[in-house]
Formats: C-alpha cells, structure tokens, sequence
C-alpha cells in the first residue's frame, strides 16, 4: 500500500488525538508521598510545601526523583528527634515553621551541636537550585567568621608579596583549638569589619546570618570572644519562602498540591483523591469516569475512519499525478518567506527565525548613520536610532571596527536571539556576518536611560521619585536574576545606568549585553581580559580576572548607590577619595554618616518611612560591594530583599509614623580597599 497523503495522515491524526482525549483519564500518583495531614519531627510540624527526603517517588511514572511540596524544603527527620533542612550541602536544624509567615527558624547543625563551646562556621548559606527562598533583611545580621589569619608587623622588612597588618580594632577568639601555627581567628558582627583589604592575610573567610537581636553591642567584650558567640549561632537564623505561582498557584487554589521533579520542574497538580492532573483538582472523578463512553463512541469513529480512507485511497490511485515539481519549489519554505540564519553562521545560534537585515535597510534607516541619530557610545559600538519601512522605530548598533568584532557580534546576537524577559530590551534581528558592516537592531526605548534622570541631562526634571527609583531597583534585579538563573548562565559583565532604559511609564529595559559571555555550566569562573565600566568593575575581576555572577552583584551595588544618591559612579571633580562612588559610599556608611551621601530631596529626612527604605537599601548596596565575592549575596537574594522593602515599608508610612525613631544602618562594609579609579571620560 502506498504511503498515506498528507491530508490523509491530517485526518488520521485528527481522529486519533480525539481518541486519545476520549480515552485519557488523568494520572494517579502515591498518596503517601502527598502528606495531607501534618507530620511531626522532633517537636516541628512538616506539613506541604515541605517534604520529607524518604517521601521522592510521588509520581511512580517519573523517572528520577518526585515529591509533593516546594523545591529546596526537603526535611530529613533524623531519628524522628530531629528536623533537618539541607542547604548546599550542609545540614540545618530547623526549630520551628511558621506557615502562616511563610517563614522557617533553623540553625547550623554543627554550630548548635557545638553546646557551650567555640563553634566555627567554615560555609557560606547557599539555597539549593530552583528553592524560592531568601533570608529576610529585616530579621538577620551577619557574623563574619576570619579564619586562620596570619598578619606582618608594620615595621618588618618588606618581602616580595607583604602580608597586611592586623587592624588595631579587632581581637581574636580565645577559645577553641583551631587556629594554625602563628595565625588567628576571629569572629565579627558586620558592623564591626574593619574596612580595607586585611582579610587577604586569613585562610578563609566566612560569613554566618543570625538573629538580629543575637548580636550584641560591644563584640569585643571578652566573654563575647570567648564562647558568647556561640548562642548567637545556637539561635540561629530565619529563612522566608515565596509563594508559589503559575501553574502551581493554579492547582493550590483549586485544592491541589504541586508536584516537582528533582530538577524543580513542576510536574502536575497532585488532588486529594488521588488523581495527578495538568494543573487544577477542581474536575469531580464523575467528570473524569464520564469519559469511557466518549471512549467507546471515539473508538468506533476510529475505525469508520479508517474504512473511509481506504475506500478513498482506492479510488484515487489510478488518478495520482506527480507534481513533485511543482512541490519542490516550496519545499523547505512552507511557502511563507522569511530570513532565517541558522547557525548564525558560527554555530552559535539555534533560532531559525532571528531576522537578517540587510545593509542598505539599516543604512536608509538610520539616514546614513547620521550623526543627529546618534544616541551613545559603547564599549563595542555607537548606537543610531533608526525608521524602518514597516513603521517601526529601532536602535541600531554599528560595531566598531575590531579583531574581536566577529566573536563579539555572534556573543551577543546569539544571546539576545534566545531571552524573553519583560525587562530586558527587545532584540529585533541583525546583519549577516558577511556583511558589509556588523549591525545589531534593538527595540527603541524612548524614556532615556537612568544615568540620564539621576544626574544627567533630565536630572533637573526630577522625574524619578523614590517610589520609582525603588521598583527601577526591583525591575533591573529581576532582569539580572533572570540572566543567572537560565541555563547556562548569562552573565552581563557591564551592568551600569547608562544600559538601564526606561520606557514610557519608567519600566526597565536592561540593554547592552555586548560584555556578556555564556557560562559553561562546569565552571565556577570564566578569565577573559578585563572589560566594563570603570566605577563598576568588581574589584577582584580586575585584579585576578575572574569573572562570577558576582561580578555583576558588584556593579549593580553602584546603580543601588546611584540611585540613593544621585551621584555619577565616577567624577573627576569630587574630593580625590570620593571619585569612586562604591569608595566614598563605603566611608560615609562607616562613619554614619548616611545623609552625606543620599539624596535628600527624595525624602530622607522629611518622611520616616522612606527613610527606613533608603536605608535598607544602602545596606542592600553595601552587602553587594564587598571586596570578596563570596561575602556578596547572590542576585536572586538581592531582588527578594529589594521586593521585602517595598513590600514592608508602604504600610508603616500611611500607619504610625511617630514611633518610627532615628535609623542606625546596620551595614556590612567587610573587607575593602577604596581605589580611585580612572575616570571614564568617553561617553556611555
């Protein structure tokens, strides 16, 4: 028998597919995995969205692990006497959930094991991939742990790489036996880090978040240094988790519980009466038995289907006629004409519809690159606005002529070709690189930039109010989180307010990735030569090339600086210590002096509330601009705590503004060299 037509294997298909919704039903899943009433581990409740570690084979069908709760809350009740979360790769006992909060009280494992002793904490808090979790600002302080350090005296003779001197403030632990031969150790409130770069002298350095209230006024006090510290750590920290949303806030709301896989995808809605559905447990299992007898009639259309297609097929097989002539010139087209570049010719792209524009199209468009279309200078390119034929206004980059400007043109069209994020510019296509010229196209952002309203030619407009500044902050971190989180990686490499761009209603458009490098997934760091803005390249980048994520947490701790302030990152005309805004930040929060760098017309000390919000933020900012990667807080934690100030704050300030008091920021300025940097002088 002859292969079947494509309209026959169409209507085939048609009448299977309705067969199979005939005879679907949806799936089932264990119901012991899918705690409906809460389950107790030592003394803590452990009810959905947590989960307990034996409970990872919910959805028998699913190869790998599955559960019933939220990734990242699995709970290991150890011994039954115990509750314990698991956080990159380190145990944490957990005290108390409060569900109602959202909000979970556990401790370092090892830490409160410790008792009365010198507990050391030689680990970072890290949340495991895909966990929606965040450390609440409002509720947690840091202790920094200096392990091991080894310090010169000022007056020895200098060998070739000099060990930094103890600062004079600071005092080690006096207890415990750990500390190397001729080294020390020593555990400080953040407040309390001296700044400079004196931490280059410790094996390791270590930062552990604890109860605010834990920490006492005067660390240096001996009985603190002693084992006081201990009960800081014994009391432990609060982690807060988000609430589900999309697919699974659908199913929640519908009486479902959300089922994942290993990996974080959601994998169906998990309903009480044992059914796993797409996403919503509101269909009755009489909806769901009422579907045989669709079955039964769906399968006797099927075989009438069949019957009339061979009949069919009987009849035209002497009339066949072979166009496959004509079938060819449409071939590989579907007879809808478009540009498409494959691989980009480099193999670095694998979108087929990414547009090619042609050289005279961008020409015309821009006027012949007229200099009164210009609208900014970049590290790679200068940037035209452009008319198109279709009526659409666009930016076109015209990069420079460089030896890297192939590698650089297939980065960054291969990258943007692949993102959809409300709050990145929209990429609209490019030339071949064949072309005459390398050009890129973007959506026109008409609003100007945020460099442009802080302290630039719309500054005196005054324009963005700090309602608007903080949800500016919100909308870049989302954008930038959502580059870290995608796999593999993207990192921005040039995150600065000048590559902010503010739409109509002053929305975010994150531009600019012409720094951006792809981050292979077995790699911690990616060296390349240095690059970026100066005033906001991470310090440790430039000093040992190595380029994290938490290069871009660094410079994105300067636009939060910008943004309380209205300063520029870099100006030439301020005092020779204050060129570099992450420096002079770092001194005037050290010194207390906050209102000497914040812009005051945006209300600090006129309103209370937005006060107490520009406040958080600089210690926001300043968490961001630690000298060591490590103490810098991962970006996905930078947005949770940008949305927890606008979230908490608006209420106080239409409630009881009088019992707002003085605010002393509580400001992690760990180790930091200030460097003045050079000024950039061209244009952005």
């Amino acid at each position: 028998m002859p292969p079947l037509s494509h309209r026959d294997r169409s209507l085939l298909l048609l009448l299977l597919l309705f067969l199979a919704v005939g005879c679907s039903g949806d799936d089932t899943y264990a119901t012991s995995a899918c705690r409906w009433r809460p389950y107790l581990c030592g003394g803590v409740n452990i009810s959905y969205p947590f989960y307990l570690t034996s409970d990872t084979k919910a959805i028998p069908d699913h190869e790998g692990e599955s559960y019933c709760g939220y990734p990242g809350l699995a709970v290991t009740c150890d011994g039954g006497n115990r509750a314990v979360l698991k956080l990159g790769g380190y145990n944490y006992t957990v005290s108390r959930i409060h569900y109602a909060n959202l909000i979970v009280s556990l401790a370092d494992a090892d830490a409160a094991a410790a008792g009365n002793g010198c507990p050391i904490v030689d680990h970072n808090v890290t949340f495991p991939a895909g966990a929606r979790l965040f450390l609440p600002i409002s509720a947690i302080d840091y202790l920094f742990f200096f392990i091991n350090c080894s310090f010169g005296h000022p007056d020895a003779p200098a060998p070739s790489k000099p060990k930094p001197p103890k600062p004079p403030t600071i005092k080690p632990i006096t207890c415990g036996d750990f500390d190397e031969p001729d080294s020390m150790t020593f555990v400080l409130p953040s407040r309390e880090v001296p700044p400079a770069d004196w931490s280059g002298a410790c094996k390791s350095v270590f930062g552990a978040p604890v109860l605010r209230d834990a920490v006492p006024r005067d660390a240096q006090d001996p009985k603190w240094r002693g084992d006081g510290y201990s009960k800081a750590l014994r009391s432990g920290f609060q982690l807060g988790w988000e609430r589900s949303s999309g697919e699974c806030s659908r199913c929640e709301q519908s009486g479902g519980k959300c089922g994942f896989s290993g990996a974080g995808e959601f994998l169906g809605c998990l309903c009480a009466d044992g059914r796993m559905g797409d996403g919503d447990c509101s269909k009755t299992l009489a909806d769901s038995s009422s579907l045989g007898v669709s079955a039964a009639a769906a399968g006797l259309a099927v075989l009438g289907a069949g019957a009339f297609l061979f009949i069919m097929r009987k009849r035209r097989k002497n009339n066949v006629i072979n166009s496959s002539s004509k079938l060819l010139k449409y071939s590989g087209s579907g007879g809808t004409p478009r540009s498409r570049v494959g691989d980009m010719e480099s193999g670095s792209i694998d979108d087929p519809a990414t547009h090619l524009f042609t050289y005279e199209e961008l020409e015309e468009a821009t006027n012949s690159f007229d200099e009164n279309r210009e609208l900014g200078d970049g590290g790679f390119g200068t940037v035209y606005k452009g008319y198109l034929k279709d009526g659409r206004v666009v930016a076109v980059k015209r990069l420079y002529n460089s030896y890297r400007r192939l590698e650089q043109f297939h980065n960054e069209a291969a990258i943007l070709s692949g993102l959809r994020h409300p709050n990145l510019v929209m990429f609209y296509g490019c030339t071949s690189s064949q072309s005459r010229e390398l050009l890129l196209v973007y959506e026109f952002v008409a609003n100007g930039t945020v460099a442009d309203h802080l302290h630039g030619p719309r500054a005196p407009e005054r324009a963005l109010s700090w309602p608007l500044r903080l949800n500016v902050a919100i909308e870049s971190a989302a954008a930038l989180a959502y580059l870290h989180a995608i796999e593999p990686p993207v990192v921005h490499r040039d995150v600065k307010t000048t590559n902010i761009l503010l739409d109509a209603d002053f929305h975010v458009k994150v531009a600019d990735f012409g720094l951006s490098r792809l981050f292979p997934l077995d790699v911690t760091h990616v060296s390349t030569a240095p690059q970026g803005t100066p005033g906001y390249v991470d310090p440790e980048y430039h000093q040992c090339y190595q380029l994290t994520d938490k290069s871009d947490v660094y410079s994105f701790g300067v636009v939060l600086v910008e943004l309380i302030s209205s300063k520029p990152a870099v100006d030439i005309t301020r005092h020779r210590n204050e060129i570099n805004l992450a420096g002079m930040a770092i001194s005037k929060i050290q010194k207390c002096q906050l209102e000497q760098l914040v812009d005051l017309d945006l209300g600090y000390e006129s309103d209370p509330a937005t006060k107490k919000m520009m406040t958080m933020v600089a210690e926001l900012a300043f968490r961001c601009l630690q000298q060591n990667g490590e103490m810098r807080p991962p970006m996905k934690e930078v947005l949770e705590v940008l949305r927890s100030i606008q979230g908490e704050c608006p209420m106080e300030k239409d409630g009881d503004k009088h019992k707002d008091g003085p605010f002393s920021p509580t400001t992690v300025h760990a180790p930091w060299d200030s460097r003045a940097t050079t000024p950039n002088t061209s244009r952005d």
